[in-house]
């Protein structure tokens, strides 16, 4: 028996994949452990699981903080906050609390999410096997291939870390040189190259996933098709914004179908808008027609493993390369988050709906997601290093 330990930023679509090859993981006989904030894993983690708590207080804050960002701020200034104030904080922060993890685990491996610096450092000066789990895999399009100087920047960052720890040997953390599992697949990321370590497209992790949340099945109109309109956890003016054209796009649609918007309640919405502030996504998703979300790769690749279409308005970080992604597989339409109009969103929220060409886009899609093996294929890589 070997054991297995996942160390996980405080992002929900950063742990959800993890949650399905651990389950495949302890289902064939392993060990497995989580080291990450310990009240978002106990909500997403089944009963049971073991938890290392690391760094609670810290991780909430900084979590607050990257989900708290003004959403004007785009390009490079939402770029340098993210990395300044997230991704190297967290990594300082949970250094010695995934050290101490690893010293009382004793893990034959460690799968390390990419934005969790410390899980590969920390593994890398225990002269551990670490893996890195691909949760956002905008990356590997290197999309700052045209501004090498802000790719030069962000490496400067991780540099500097690893000195700061004490490391001589400084390598890009954010890519093992060993095993990369990306959940997602070339049909919708493109061919990536050019990395040390061994890359895996697995596709989505879905499986051995508990689902929690109320949902108010009996309100579904068989007769109507369903709409789920999500920004994940953006919050501020801006989500409001977007939540009240959404509203007022779908107005005059209720005779055709039902919406399920994620967020409070916006005054005067018609009868057939559901307000809520967490559905159980997956159980969900086979009602549902299309999706409207932000590019949260999450989202996306849940929604495009049930060969669903999605109309999508990112914001920052990756989600803009992961909506062009979208679109370029015919399996939705990109608006812009912070111009769309409530004609252009009901247009584009009918296109997907009515034009077959978007539902047949996601569904060669969801093919390859299938064929690629999901948790199973990640715990068959994970395995040949134990």
């Amino acid at each position: 028996m070997s054991r297995v330990l996942f160390v996980v930023p405080p992002l929900v679509g950063h742990v959800n994949p993890t949650v399905a090859v651990g389950a495949e993981l302890a289902a064939r006989g392993h060990e497995v452990a989580w080291a990450g904030h310990p009240d978002l894993l106990a909500a997403l983690l089944p009963a049971g699981a073991r938890v290392f708590p690391v760094a609670a207080d810290t991780i909430r804050l900084l979590a607050t903080g990257v989900g708290d960002r003004p959403a004007g701020m785009r390009g490079f200034a939402a770029l340098k906050y993210l990395w300044q104030e997230f991704i190297i904080p967290l990594a300082q922060g949970m250094l010695p609390g995934v050290e101490a993890a690893i010293a009382a685990y004793a893990p034959d491996v460690v799968v390390a999410d990419q934005q969790v610096l410390a899980g590969a450092a920390a593994a890398r000066r225990a002269g551990i096997a670490w893996v890195t789990s691909v949760s956002t895999p905008a990356e590997l399009t290197r999309p700052l291939g045209a501004m090498p100087k802000v790719g030069e920047w962000i490496t400067a960052q991780i540099t500097a870390f690893q000195r700061e720890i004490g490391v001589d040997d400084p390598v890009d953390l954010r890519f093992s040189d060993r095993l990369m599992l990306v959940f997602s697949t070339p049909e919708l990321t493109g061919e990536v190259g050019g990395f040390a370590g061994k890359v895996v497209f697995t596709g989505p992790a879905l499986a051995g996933r508990p689902e929690r949340g109320q949902f108010p099945w009996e309100w579904l109109d068989p007769g109507r098709r369903h709409l789920l309109v999500s920004l994940g956890t953006v919050n501020g003016e801006a989500g409001q914004r977007f939540f009240r054209v959404a509203v007022e796009a779908l107005a005059g649609l209720g005779s055709e179908l039902q919406a399920i918007l994620l967020c409070p309640p916006v005054p005067g919405a018609p009868d057939h808008v559901l307000f809520a502030e967490h559905v159980p996504q997956l159980a969900l998703l086979p009602h549902l027609s299309a999706v409207v979300s932000h590019g949260g790769n999450n989202t996306v690749c849940e929604t495009l493993a049930h060969g669903l279409p999605l109309v999508l308005a990112p914001i920052r970080d990756d989600q803009p390369v992961i909506a062009q992604q979208v679109a370029d597989a015919g399996a939705g339409i990109r608006l812009s988050f912070a111009r769309v109009s409530a004609p252009e969103l009901r247009a584009a929220v009918r296109a997907v709906l009515d034009d077959p060409s978007y539902r047949h886009g996601a569904a060669k899609i969801a093919q390859s997601f299938a064929a690629a093996g999901g948790a199973r294929a990640a715990a068959d890589h994970v395995e040949e290093l134990l």
